[in-house]
């Protein structure tokens, strides 16, 4: 879902050449070391998708970006700005959609959106406006005033999106955000998500089904907290020596170490 907090609007600093640079971040959990030297950059406009196994640290990395846990080491720069130091700065420009569902079965469409929007500060005509646009988007709209309770998973799942992205903004983390639905609704999302790009939105999803993969910019396999490989799909397949992307993943990460991987 939207990320939730007291925020202020902040401006971008205009120099701003990257969405996210991430240099050697290191994320340890105990004696787990979730995120291990990862080094990346995601240019401001484009899907990038974020590839690996279970465990690989795609979700530790995510959080990272939202500023909801902190690095062991290592640097990260959201939006221009250090994060977790001015992760205040970021959070107006930040949506942030998760695994988990977090809706109230009692609310309505129209007032769990609003609800999200009211926490980005958005008021009077504003929100108004802004609520329906959103609805609108996802075509949700027609049940605006439907109980949650009321609603299929794959509405749920677009209600979910549409509080994401009620505040407008400019950067979105989405974190397998089709999982659980359908084809149709699946290229739905992506329909969204490509008009989202051409207002040039950037946007972070990690994903585990291969024809999503494809719809991306560019992609980064990530293993063991480790980034493997990098490049848009095609680049991908060239390296792993295959026509098939998920042949390509599988060659590269039994084949790569990341010494190899150019940033």
């Amino acid at each position: 879902m939207a990320m939730v907090g007291e925020l202020k609007e902040e401006s971008m600093p205009s120099d701003m050449e990257a969405a996210v640079e991430a240099t050697e971040l290191v994320k340890q959990f105990g004696e787990v070391r979730a995120l291990d030297g990862l080094s990346l950059s995601i240019r401001r406009g484009e899907t990038y998708g974020l590839l690996g196994p279970n465990g690989s640290g795609k979700t530790t990395f995510i959080r990272l970006i939202a500023g909801l846990v902190r690095p062991t080491s290592g640097t990260l720069r959201v939006m221009g700005y250090p994060v977790p130091a001015q992760v205040d700065r970021v959070l107006p420009h930040l949506g942030y959609m998760t695994q988990l569902q977090a809706l109230y079965n009692d609310l309505s469409v129209w007032e769990h959106v609003q609800f999200f929007a009211r926490i980005f500060d958005l008021r009077g005509a504003r929100k108004d406006a802004r609520v329906r646009e959103t609805l609108e988007l996802v075509e949700l709209l027609a049940r605006k005033d439907s109980p949650v309770s009321t609603l299929s998973g794959g509405m749920k799942q677009r209600l979910s999106l549409a509080c994401t992205l009620v505040h407008d903004p400019q950067l979105v983390l989405l974190d397998e955000p089709t999982v659980g639905v359908d084809p149709q609704l699946r290229q739905q999302f992506w329909g969204y998500f490509r008009r989202l790009n051409e207002r040039g939105v950037t946007i972070v999803v990690s994903s585990h089904v291969m024809d999503e993969a494809d719809r991306c910019d560019r992609l980064g396999l990530i293993r063991y907290g480790k980034l493997l490989a990098q490049g848009t799909p095609d680049e991908l397949r060239e390296m792993g020596g295959s026509r098939n992307l998920e042949e390509a993943f599988l060659t590269l990460a039994a084949s790569r170490s990341p010494e190899e991987v150019t940033v």
